[in-house]
């Protein structure tokens, strides 16, 4: 597991045996998955659990802000997505 960013008292990770999509793991008071490149391009939440509504728009708008970074990341750590 590789923590790629800290912000609102939550964790961004990404683990080294993980899948694609590309994605991260949101973790902290809840816990939520996110695929960086969802069909429109954009950044896409698979799920949010235990994560209050607005903690989810702050954390979602981190992301789309950091995706660029986030996704290369992933690939550092997975390789080229497809």
């Amino acid at each position: 597991m590789v923590v790629i960013h800290r912000a609102y008292g939550f964790r961004f990770v990404i683990y080294t045996a993980d899948h694609e999509p590309a994605h991260i793991h949101i973790t902290g008071a809840g816990q939520a998955k996110v695929n960086l490149a969802g069909p429109d391009g954009k950044p896409e939440a698979v799920y949010f659990i235990g994560i209050k509504q607005s903690d989810q728009r702050r954390l979602m708008a981190d992301v789309i802000k950091r995706s660029d970074a986030f996704l290369q990341e992933w690939e550092r750590i997975h390789g080229q997505s497809n």
